[in-house]
């Protein structure tokens, strides 16, 4: 086996231009939400009520991945890859064009109009997004390539959430904001022009326009996959349905149980970005180069362990007069039990992620696998849905507070996965075999499999 680091692809034409195209992607989306969200509570002095204007933002954002993920799936199967992906750069240029003029207007429909469009262009982005790396990529860099997507993804999220804030800040906001958005929607569409060609799938396909059946018809195309690719989806999603609800809730958990400013609001996303980033990186080396969905109940009992750790740490938290600044929150002791908490949910959240996404490209069938992720999208946005329903009833309804709801669904994820080990026992198998070492687990496993 080929020993080598991930980082040598950031030095290859077959991934580089790539990676820069997709973090780019996600450095505008976030800059731009962030900036809406921050206008509507600080600049725009709308008469509705800025909690709905926020969730519908939220809305808007996420509609899209149920209403147009399928026609990305067909696309990227019908289509050259990067061909397609250079044709919804420039449409991304089009669209902060026109958010550029929306926030220099302070047009709330039309800045609320953009961000349909951009949530639009992100579900078409998405299937070729992850069905490209497998054609550009060996099967020994497939873990690798993923962990780099997924650590650019993350902190081009927090980038974007900290850089909007520091373009609004500015008594020129609009302007900054609106140059912002548009320039780097066009360093992404050049950086597009240098993605080698990948051949399209399916070229032969028929589009379907339809995009409700469409999306009904890819769905059960995805969950009839091999069971392993299948569970390996609802396994993706659950994370995203964890990670929906963690981010949702840092803002308040920061404000209401630290006692703590935007600082440290700032500080925890950081942590828990910064430990998926980590934690995505770590997986090629502790994979040994290849798809090790091993890691897979690794990061689940890690993701667990530190949900309860921190539902554990956060009970009884002092008090303070006034709020803390991230400085005055790291003179308390209890507070860096808090922070490596969200450390370790990050640094075993990748873990737990990465493996998945690579087993999904890389066992989905090859003419099927633009459309496989698509279905993985919509899966993904109906439980990061459901995850704002659950924190709705357990808050609301329930009056649990925020770290006895963290606790709630590191119990549920123990129930969640251990379902899916059990109903698909290679992912108990590979992890005991990476666990004690590929001779004594694999014969261990053998003989699991035999009884």
């Amino acid at each position: 086996m080929s020993q080598h680091s991930q980082f040598r692809l950031l030095a290859r034409r077959r991934f580089l231009p790539f990676f820069c195209t997709q973090m780019l992607g996600a450095f505008n989306d976030n800059v731009f939400k962030q900036a809406l969200i921050l206008a509507i509570l600080f600049k725009l002095g709308s008469s509705a009520d800025t909690s709905l204007l926020i969730n519908l933002c939220a809305l808007l954002f996420i509609l899209p991945f149920f209403l147009f993920s399928a026609l990305g799936g067909q696309f990227g199967e019908k289509f050259e890859k990067a061909w397609l992906i250079r044709r919804v750069k420039f449409a991304e240029i089009l669209i902060m064009l026109a958010g550029a003029a929306g926030m220099l207007l302070g047009n709330l429909p039309m800045l609320l109009a953009v961000l349909f469009c951009m949530g639009t262009q992100s579900a078409l982005f998405g299937p070729v997004k992850y069905s490209i790396l497998p054609q550009q990529l060996a099967e020994d860099e497939l873990v690798g390539g993923n962990a780099l997507v997924e650590m650019g993804t993350f902190l081009a999220i927090l980038g974007g959430t900290i850089g909007a804030g520091v373009l609004m800040a500015s008594s020129s906001y609009a302007g900054l904001v609106a140059i912002g958005v548009v320039l780097i929607a066009l360093m992404g569409y050049l950086a597009s022009l240098a993605i080698p060609a990948a051949t399209a799938a399916l070229p032969t396909l028929r589009l379907d326009w339809h995009v409700l059946r469409q999306s009904w018809r890819i769905m059960k195309l995805g969950l009839g996959q091999q069971k392993a690719v299948s569970r390996a989806m609802l396994g993706n999603s659950w994370f995203w349905f964890l990670g929906a609800t963690y981010l949702t809730q840092i803002p308040a958990f920061s404000r209401d149980l630290l006692n703590g400013d935007e600082s440290v609001v700032t500080l925890i996303l950081t942590l828990f970005s910064v430990g998926i980033a980590l934690g995505s990186l770590l997986c090629e080396r502790m994979s040994r180069h290849h798809v090790e969905i091993g890691l897979v109940p690794f990061g689940a009992i890690g993701l667990s362990l530190f949900g309860v750790l921190l539902w554990w740490h956060a009970g009884g938290f002092p008090a303070a007069a006034l709020p803390l600044d991230w400085l005055a929150l790291l003179a308390e002791p209890q507070a860096w039990w808090i922070l490596a908490d969200i450390l370790g949910l990050g640094v075993f959240g990748g873990l737990y992620i990465v493996p998945l996404y690579a087993l999904i490209q890389s066992r989905s069938v090859v003419h099927e696998r633009s459309r496989v992720v698509a279905a993985n999208n919509i899966l993904n946005a109906l439980f990061m849905v459901v995850s704002a329903v659950v924190a709705i009833v357990l808050l609301v309804l329930l009056k649990l507070t925020i770290p006895q709801l963290f606790l709630v669904v590191s119990l549920m994820t123990v129930l969640v996965c251990g379902a899916l080990f059990l109903d698909v026992p290679e992912f108990i198998e590979r992890f005991l075999i990476w666990l004690l070492g590929e001779p004594v687990g694999g014969a261990l496993a053998v003989r699991l499999r035999i009884r």
